[in-house]
């Protein structure tokens, strides 16, 4: 009995999978497809559209201090 059973959940297993890979997949494929080619067009066509458009924020004149850079040597000690 076992075995039937489990012989019967691959089969189901099996084809839903190939129903899945056969109607859903071509159908995903499909949309994504004429989004991409409706995007294109309209970049085409000079229709672009931002998503989101950044606040504009004033920049500051005070970015901090000026501080030389100086190298310091340090002695080596001998091989």
């Amino acid at each position: 009995m076992q075995l039937l059973r489990t012989i019967l959940i691959i089969l189901l297993v099996y084809y839903i999978f190939r129903f899945f890979i056969r109607y859903v997949i071509p159908f995903l494929l499909f949309f994504i497809r004429k989004t991409a080619e409706k995007r294109f067009h309209d970049r085409k066509n000079g229709d672009v559209s931002a998503g989101h458009i950044p606040e504009k924020r004033e920049l500051s004149n005070d970015v901090g201090e000026y501080v030389d850079f100086v190298e310091i040597k340090t002695k080596e000690k001998d091989k």
